[in-house]
């Protein structure tokens, strides 16, 4: 079981990057189609793999879960490889397939006048609203069956706002991906602020539903 799992996390992180990452590199449709390119993968993985895995595709969801007693912190290890060794599979087929990583492979920076303080604060609250869609949208049979298009709709609205600030990343594997290639210079900015969001997600949903 956990072994699908893990490579259902590894297939879904791929596509996310790949497609996800490519439609930034190439430019296709701007913020607009970066944000589409993103969610509707989330969507399409949420109906294909949801039953195997939960399709996580972010250690930052994956850290929400263990922290919310969801799933044992060991399992949560083994997402969060599958997902980081997926993202970099999807950069390394994207350097592969555009010659290279002078296109920037989508990497998320902040943007020109952006602080450090104020990327880390986009990425925090934007994955927070992710996560806390997430929590709310599966926790019952009667909002579930709908859960996979909120949560992908709920990402596009994010990568909308923060598209142009930070890149929206929400996601450490999103990032680590492209960085491979690209460098590691504001990585930091997307560790902290993706798992702060997650973890303040995580207490806010114990707190609604006790």
């Amino acid at each position: 079981m956990n072994n699908k799992a893990y490579l259902a996390e590894f297939i879904g992180t791929f596509a996310l990057i790949f497609v996800g990452a490519g439609a930034v590199a190439i430019g296709s449709g701007g913020v607009l189609g970066a944000a589409f390119a993103h969610g509707l993968v989330i969507v399409s993985f949420a109906y294909a793999y949801g039953a195997i895995s939960g399709t996580h595709l972010n250690p930052a969801v994956s850290f929400a879960m263990a922290l919310s007693g969801k799933q044992s912190w060991g399992q949560t290890a083994g997402y969060m490889l599958a997902q980081v060794l997926g993202g970099a599979a999807g950069a390394a087929l994207l350097y592969f397939v555009l010659g290279g990583a002078s296109s920037g492979l989508g990497a998320t920076l902040p943007a020109s006048g952006v602080s450090a303080l104020q990327a880390i604060a986009v990425e925090a609250a934007l994955t927070f609203l992710l996560v806390n869609a997430i929590f709310f949208t599966t926790q019952d049979k009667q909002s579930a069956p709908f859960a996979g298009l909120v949560i992908g709709l709920t990402l596009v609205a994010a990568i909308l706002m923060g598209g142009p600030l930070t890149g929206a990343s929400l996601n450490p594997a999103r990032t680590i991906g492209p960085a491979l290639f690209t460098g590691f210079e504001h990585l930091w900015i997307y560790l902290v602020g993706p798992l702060a969001g997650a973890a303040l997600a995580a207490g806010v949903a114990s707190l609604l539903k006790k």
